[in-house]
């Protein structure tokens, strides 16, 4: 076996033996933007009715390669063949003619026109007349949709269906276009758990009727759920082809990063003693029963829960961006007024949110107007911004979350996941901040810059801030919080301590006190009693075990 420790070529032979057939071969690939190579003499090879996944960091070149296999992008050296015959470079129409089709990040859907609409988008059935057939179009988009197993009415707006279920409305659309060959591009990353298992089904029924699937992911779960082969790219070379089952989890993560990742968490450092934030009879949903919590200096309490349990709202409403039912905040013992983000701003209080793109940043705006959002007072007189002192702060910002860009200036959709996020963390620490609120902090980030997040947090959490982090990925909470508050309906269930944290079955109880499988902890306060990491044992899930 080839091991991830000893690919080194930017030239590594693909793993498809001699005598496969050949759906789709991307033969030396270069391609760069700016003078800046993007590809580097890639070179792969899809078989019909296999999955691969393609690997690597944010800006290692996967999307890139998508895009000139689909005949979007032109590459500056190289061919792309399809069943032998080779596709005309840039041309899109071309390679959907060939077979190709391609279900971007950002799904190209018409959200104000129906599914069926969507699926026989340009390729329209009609009458005999020349007019629209649309029964016909509803009934064989019904018969498409039920061949996958999901209940999607033909009629329903795509605007009114969840981004897991337009996915396979998509994929659906291009197996009817005869499809041989479907690239997936992060396939997963903006849809909830239960969508993923759907659309991983929808992926084996498609490997099993003979098409080649090719699909980027940063999740190595995904990668062994549904996987048959895996690629990997690093610095736009291709450093790791082989069958998965050759392939150890380490093995992967090395070809991606380069390096031995002996640890993906650092060491997480001692909480204070000295109360930060303080909350008293707090609920925002109407339904949610009111809660109390303090959190320490230098603390980091992680907020577990399946989707829907009221992680998100809590952070927002702590923010101000969600209005409050009741209930009082407070930082470092001074009241913080509810429902008001500038409030909560100018009490040390940052949040980094759930959705990056759509409210964490401005993707059309640069580096420097972006860092300048948040501090706008700090930052201008009478409505003037400052010149160097603003440039300043920021670069020093920036460099304290080692982030690897142009410059200041460059547009922040040009930079990985993983710098975008960096940007959104740095933006906050050109002043004090006391409570730093996370709301899914490495969602949509390679695991290189997953190492870097973490570091971040933990050196954020050493210097005296106190941290609420709410996650789905429960090596996360695991590995980062001092302890965890496990929620559902809006509600926390169970408060867990580092030993709790330690214990090797705690993910299976995690599980179960969030599905609801295992009754609430009866004692955890909602008045009166605090919910800090000094509560006495009777406090705690575990007491209960």
């Amino acid at each position: 076996m080839t091991t991830a420790a000893t690919v080194t070529s930017e030239h590594a032979t693909p793993a498809l033996s001699d005598d496969a057939p050949v759906m789709l071969e991307c033969i030396d690939l270069q391609k760069s933007f700016g003078g800046v190579p993007v590809l580097r003499g890639v070179s792969l090879s899809l078989a019909p009715g296999t999955i691969t996944a393609l690997s690597g960091e944010n800006g290692a070149g996967k999307s890139t390669m998508m895009k000139i296999a689909s005949g979007q992008y032109k590459p500056d050296v190289g061919r792309v063949l399809v069943r032998g015959q080779e596709l005309s470079a840039g041309n899109p129409s071309a390679a959907v003619g060939l077979g190709i089709a391609i279900v971007p990040q950002e799904l190209a859907s018409v959200l104000d026109t129906t599914v069926y609409e969507n699926i026989f988008l340009g390729r329209e059935l009609r009458t005999r007349l020349g007019l629209l057939d649309r029964s016909r179009m509803i009934r064989t988009a019904r018969e498409l949709l039920a061949a996958f197993g999901v209940d999607i009415r033909p009629t329903a707006r795509m605007g009114s269906l969840p981004v897991g279920l337009r996915q396979i409305v998509e994929i659906v659309k291009a197996t009817n276009t005869g499809a041989r060959v479907l690239l997936l591009d992060e396939p997963t990353s903006a849809i909830a758990e239960r969508e993923v298992a759907r659309l991983i089904g929808v992926m084996r029924q498609l490997r099993n009727r003979g098409v080649a699937i090719l699909f980027t992911t940063h999740k190595m779960e995904e990668i062994r759920e549904v996987a048959d082969r895996v690629i990997v790219l690093r610095d736009g070379g291709l450093v790791l082809d082989e069958a998965l089952v050759d392939l150890s989890d380490d093995d992967i993560v090395t070809a991606m990063i380069g390096r031995e990742l002996e640890d993906l968490f650092p060491e997480l450092p001692p909480a204070g003693t000295e109360t930060v934030l303080s909350l008293r009879g707090f609920a925002v949903a109407p339904s949610g029963a009111p809660l109390d919590l303090e959190v320490k200096r230098g603390e980091i309490v992680g907020l577990a829960g399946l989707v829907g349990a009221g992680r998100t709202e809590l952070v927002e409403a702590i923010f101000g961006t969600r209005p409050v039912r009741a209930g009082t905040i407070t930082v470092n013992g001074r009241n913080v007024r509810t429902g008001n983000p500038a409030a909560a701003i100018g009490a040390g209080i940052a949040l980094v949110p759930e959705d990056r793109k759509g409210a964490g940043a401005v993707l059309s705006m640069s580096i420097l107007q972006n860092a300048t959002l948040p501090r706008l007072g700090k930052f201008s007189t009478l409505g003037w911004l400052h010149g160097a002192s603003r440039r300043d702060a920021i670069g020093a910002s920036m460099k304290s979350v080692s982030l690897r860009s142009r410059g200041l200036d460059q547009e922040m959709e040009t930079l990985s996941g993983g710098n975008q996020q960096k940007v959104v963390f740095a933006r906050w620490l050109t002043d004090d901040v006391d409570v730093l609120l996370l709301d899914e902090p490495t969602r949509g980030v390679d695991v290189g810059a997953r190492s870097e997040i973490y570091r971040i947090i933990t050196e954020l959490s050493a210097s005296g801030m106190a941290v609420i982090m709410a996650s789905s990925d429960l090596p996360e909470i695991l590995s980062l919080s001092h302890r965890a508050l496990v929620m559902r309906e809006q509600t926390v269930v169970a408060q867990l301590d580092r030993a709790d944290l330690a214990d090797p079955n705690v993910q299976d109880r995690i599980f179960r006190l969030a599905s609801g499988m295992t009754p609430a902890t009866t004692s955890i306060p909602t008045s009166g009693t605090p919910l800090t990491p000094n509560a006495d044992a009777q406090d705690s899930e575990s007491s209960r075990s």
